[in-house]
């Protein structure tokens, strides 16, 4: 079977999870948490009428599967931004950058060492290589933030000590997510991806209102932010209910259709063009041209991606 059309809808999810990144570039008044939980809130709320839609699909999901959902939307979507967005206010941009970068790497790894029957086990000899590359570009693309934590004073160690174990949570958190969904997902062979990333959606709603409320009562204090919307209410509720539907909901369900087709050592390698997007995003936003090492390493990027999806799996 062709690995186009899994390979297609990983690239559009790539797309439109990029668009994550660029949300807080334009409310930068705006702090990460409320970013976070607003995002999820809004998903939650577009999962409702989405709902009606897949109808028969959701009701034939058992209590086990709901617990599934619960815990990829808790894990997968809000810790994993909460650790995040934590590591970035304790460590600045450098560190939680280079730590989350990884995560093709890390994901393609410990997918290959819990292999099943199912999708076979992808050669060590020709899977490193190419995830290798794509490392290497991860560090070209990451200059700036390399050469920035270099250059931290001593004062900011315990800082960044702390912010580099956010973010290696979130790491984990994003780790564990696509295998846990690709696992049910390959396991429910006949079930719809799309219901699936509405049952997300509805899963994630109570757990974000909850945290929407913790994050307004936490900020109650500060006179000079209006609570519950803030400053730029419109602005702040459009572009959360754009990102709840294009990187949330939709972004969730291209990934489902794609982790339904490749192997999981594969699709997550292709994460990176979630890295990719995020990248063109912000350069058109500058409105500047990347130096030649961010080019380097984003050639590299893609040319270690197309060279892993070249690996075949081979059955135990």
């Amino acid at each position: 079977m062709s690995r186009l059309p899994g390979i297609a809808f990983a690239l559009a999810a790539g797309l439109m999870w990029g668009l994550v990144f660029v949300g807080p570039l334009l409310l930068p008044n705006y702090p990460a948490a409320l970013h976070t939980v607003g995002r999820y809130l809004a998903f939650g709320v577009i999962a409702l009428p989405l709902a009606w839609f897949d109808r028969r699909a959701l009701a034939e999901l058992s209590r086990a599967d709901w617990l599934a959902a619960l815990k990829l939307a808790a894990i997968g979507n809000l810790l994993y931004y909460l650790c995040l967005s934590s590591a970035i206010q304790r460590a600045g941009g450098p560190l939680p950058t280079m730590i989350i970068g990884t995560l093709p790497v890390v994901i393609s790894i410990t997918a290959n060492l819990r292999s099943h029957q199912r999708d076979g086990h992808l050669p060590w000899r020709r899977l490193l290589p190419p995830l290798g590359l794509i490392l290497l570009g991860i560090g070209c693309v990451n200059q700036a933030e390399m050469a920035a934590l270099a250059a931290s004073t001593a004062e900011a160690q315990a800082r960044y000590g702390l912010g580099a174990l956010l973010a290696v949570g979130a790491v984990a958190c994003w780790t564990w997510y696509p295998l846990k969904n690709a696992d049910w997902l390959r396991d429910h062979p006949t079930r719809s991806p799309r219901a699936w990333a509405t049952a997300q959606g509805l899963a994630t709603l109570p757990l974000a209102a909850l945290g929407y409320s913790v994050v307004a009562w936490l900020m109650g204090g500060d006179a000079g932010f209006p609570l519950p919307l803030g400053p730029d209410p419109w602005a702040f509720v459009g572009l959360m209910f754009a990102i709840g539907l294009f990187a949330s909901w939709l972004g969730t369900l291209c990934w489902n259709e794609a982790s339904q087709r490749l192997p999981t050592a594969l699709v997550g390698q292709l994460i990176v063009f979630e890295t990719l997007a995020a990248l063109l995003y912000a350069y058109l936003l500058r409105g500047v041209w990347p130096d030649a090492l961010t080019v380097l390493g984003i050639g590299g990027l893609v040319a270690g991606v197309l060279w892993a999806v070249r690996v075949k799996p081979v059955k135990a």
